[in-house]
């Protein structure tokens, strides 16, 4: 007897083969898939009380996107055409369209068109699926790891329902592992799986559903081939799981969302002091491959925003690591990020200047600005005395304290404070000399 699992070469892939046939066998997504929602009143065979919205499916590989467009079809016994918007252009948009439109007015036969990577196409690619959505000619199942508010255009989301979908969760994963086992269309029970690859496959997966199986498949390789009916099967192991797999794979694109969540999680662990969660961030964005200079560059706005005078050399340390990455480059330049990371999060903080500079910035640009004070003006030019420029201003240099009590804001923003330092760190020191000058300067 040859079993499924002995046709590895040249066989469809056991993600693909472990495809739902319908939407009750898709793992996850409970929150889209309960009775009476769209995507359940989309696979309603009844012709009757069939849905006919268009959908966008937005969420990370592997959570289903395409398994649910095709569950769909088959549920509903709707035609199912497939684009690509990496190889599909607006010809193929429109060819498309004018099939549906002419098998739905000839037969009664409704298209559902399931387009992959939709945020791939161009303004003008989009465009040419507005006619086909508006006028009902096919459902539209639009799939996208990008968020749609950004790549979507929008005359297109507004005819469209937009679902997000959830990394599945372990209970999840571990469903379609077991069922993979056993099922026919999968290893057909011709293997046995313990409970620590099980564990691994889940823990690998990263929420993925197709990684689950694509590993189960490679570890079930590296076992042997599969036992025939009677025989006792070859057993998957830990080991194989760990040979088929090297890491998790790592929800991160350069260009997407995970791209801003994980900087912006970086820099919130930072500002949070919590340095433990800061190196976990910095190590997602190095082993994603991130560019290190990027994360140098965040780390410089840190020093400057969050620590600030609270610890001045904070910004020595994070300008020192850009420069030592840019120097010697990676793998080795995450010493220096990891090093200015730890100093950043654990160090004390104030955004003081940070506040003061954009406090005044708020009212220069609400006009809250006046004719710099005479006795500040430049004086070296012709004609500035004539003009009374510099006159009565007092050098600092020439009084005791190096403080002159002389007016320095124009008269419209007299008394206004900008820079209010922390008891902080280094600006504890700041603040208290800082009071005794505004004490000087008569504030």
């Amino acid at each position: 007897m040859t079993s499924p699992a002995a046709l590895f070469t040249g066989h469809t892939p056991l993600a693909v083969r472990m495809r739902p046939t319908s939407l009750d066998e898709v793992a996850g997504q409970r929150h889209l898939l309960r009775p009476g929602s769209p995507l359940v009143a989309l696979a309603d065979r009844d012709a009757a009380t069939a849905a006919s919205v268009s959908v966008i499916l937005w969420g990370p590989p592997g959570t289903g996107k395409t398994t649910l467009a095709q569950a769909i079809a088959r549920s509903s016994g709707r035609r199912f055409v497939e684009l690509s918007a990496v190889t599909a252009g607006v010809r193929d948009v429109r060819e498309v369209m004018q099939d549906a439109l002419n098998q739905r007015d000839l037969y009664g036969q409704a298209t559902i068109l399931f387009l992959d990577e939709i945020h791939r196409f161009t303004k003008a690619q989009q465009d040419a699926l507005l006619p086909g959505v508006e006028n009902g000619w096919v459902v539209l199942i639009a799939a996208t790891t990008e968020n749609p508010s950004f790549s979507v255009i929008s005359p297109l989301l507004s005819r469209s329902l937009l679902l997000t979908l959830q990394p599945l969760n372990d209970d999840d994963l571990g469903m379609l592992i077991d069922r993979a086992v056993s099922d026919a269309r999968g290893l057909g029970g011709t293997y046995s799986l313990d409970d620590a690859a099980r564990a691994a496959l889940i823990r690998l997966a990263s929420g993925d559903a197709r990684r689950a199986l694509t590993s189960l498949e490679a570890a079930a390789s590296l076992a042997g081939p599969g036992g025939d009916e009677g025989e006792t099967p070859p057993h998957i192991s830990a080991e194989h799981v760990a040979q088929a797999v090297d890491k998790a794979l790592l929800r991160y694109d350069r260009q997407g969302d995970e791209h801003y969540d994980v900087i912006s999680a970086f820099i919130k662990s930072i500002r949070g002091s919590d340095v433990d969660a800061a190196m976990h961030y910095l190590a997602r964005m190095i082993e994603a491959g991130e560019d290190p200079r990027f994360i140098a560059r965040r780390l410089v706005i840190s020093a400057a925003e969050d620590v600030g005078l609270a610890d001045p050399t904070a910004l020595q340390i994070a300008v020192a690591a850009a420069d030592a990455v840019a120097f010697i480059g990676m793998p080795e330049g995450r010493i220096p990020l990891a090093e200015a990371t730890a100093y950043l999060a654990t160090t004390a903080k104030s955004n003081a200047a940070y506040l003061a500079i954009d406090k005044a910035i708020a009212d220069v640009k609400a006009g809250g600005f006046g004719r710099v004070p005479a006795h500040l003006r430049d004086a070296h030019y012709a004609g500035a005395k004539r003009l009374s420029h510099g006159k009565g201003y007092v050098y600092p240099h020439d009084i005791d304290a190096g403080v002159a009590t002389q007016q320095y804001l124009p008269d419209e923003l007299r008394g206004r404070r900008y820079y209010e330092p922390k008891a902080l760190g280094a600006e504890r020191d700041v603040q208290a000399r800082l009071e005794k000058i505004r004490r000087i300067l008569g504030e």
